[in-house]
């Protein structure tokens, strides 16, 4: 069971990143383009702007659950390091319970803020649902409730590597 959930957080790991890295690719297209149009067409598009503030949402809330699984994220690492271990084990254990009470926060309110402007749409792309345009919310909430999950249950994933495979898990 352990390592079927190792194996499980490895691949929604590697698609976080996978739809990060696309989300920042479509901002570094998007915006030489709105600015090519504008500046050099004389004739400025209207989409490249909110495409790229969607593609950000995506990307930060997103990419945020992969940087959690990663250990890139902001923890008071200099704090950390700087005190005992025994106090740096409850430290860490402390921030855990915190990144479970922001993806809880982001995982509800988020969905219900989907719910809410699921109606409405987007002047610029009027077929796009503004819900839809908020789901990453909820979504980089429960990826990151169960990537603290792993990291409570199975320990972080060894650096450097991005499967288990320097540790056998036990089942």
């Amino acid at each position: 069971m352990r390592a079927a959930y190792a194996l499980a957080m490895e691949r929604l790991y590697l698609a976080c990143i996978v739809v990060s890295a696309a989300a920042l690719v479509a901002i570094t297209l998007v915006i030489p383009y709105g600015v090519f149009m504008r500046y050099v067409m004389n004739s400025a598009s209207s989409w490249p702007e909110p495409f790229s503030v969607l593609a950000m949402v995506l990307f930060s809330f997103v990419g945020g659950a992969a940087a959690y699984r990663a250990g890139a994220h902001i923890c008071v690492q200099m704090l950390t390091d700087a005190v005992p271990p025994r106090v740096r084990g409850v430290m860490l254990k402390l921030a855990d319970g915190a990144m479970i009470a922001t993806a809880l926060f982001m995982l509800i309110y988020g969905a219900q803020l989907v719910k809410v402007t699921w109606n409405q749409t987007i002047a610029e792309f009027p077929t796009l649902s503004v819900g839809l345009t908020y789901s990453p919310i909820p979504v980089g909430g429960l990826f990151t409730l169960l990537f603290v999950v792993e990291r409570l249950w199975l320990g972080a994933p060894p650096p450097g590597s991005i499967m288990y495979r320097d540790q056998p898990l036990a089942e």
